[in-house]
């Protein structure tokens, strides 16, 4: 599945509103992110980039990006990083999400996932921390840390 996901997306950006389609598709693949509705900018190996949307849908009491969706861009860019960077005979499983709330989520929000060939050039199974980060349109980093990811082979097919 991994690699699928990155061919699909590259597939997209032969076509006027590729990454949009392509934004769509990977929101109702997985209904969790479809709240924070993330706009895909970027994906390649080890590196993915979305925006999500300052709106009144995913406020908090006090008016600004609530703490939980801005995790939910967070998650949604890591697993783009890990569908195009993950090799086809592995799979890979988030395990937690390690993040400081740096400044509060005011405008619309970059997020970024990111990690190094040498994060990936283990045997398996293993353990690696993907990079994120959610950046305010005016620079600022609002949130960051880590998310926790359990890499290992996959299961044998077996033959009908």
């Amino acid at each position: 599945m991994a690699q699928k996901t990155y061919a699909l997306y590259q597939r997209s950006l032969r076509y006027p509103k590729g990454k949009q389609l392509f934004s769509l598709l990977y929101a109702r693949v997985a209904p969790y992110f479809w709240t924070v509705r993330p706009q895909v900018r970027e994906v390649r190996p080890h590196h993915a980039e979305l925006t999500i949307k300052n709106r009144k849908a995913v406020h908090n009491h006090i008016g600004t990006l609530h703490a939980i969706a801005v995790c939910n861009g967070l998650e949604a860019a890591m697993g783009l990083v890990a569908e195009a960077t993950c090799p086809d005979h592995q799979r890979w499983l988030p395990r937690g999400l390690n993040v400081e709330y740096l400044a509060k989520s005011t405008t619309d929000l970059l997020c970024v996932a990111e990690t190094s060939p040498q994060d990936w050039d283990k045997p398996a199974p293993f353990d690696l921390e993907v990079r994120v980060k959610a950046v305010r349109t005016d620079g600022v980093v609002a949130v960051q840390g880590t998310i926790p990811v359990y890499v290992s082979e996959k299961p044998a097919q077996t033959a009908p």
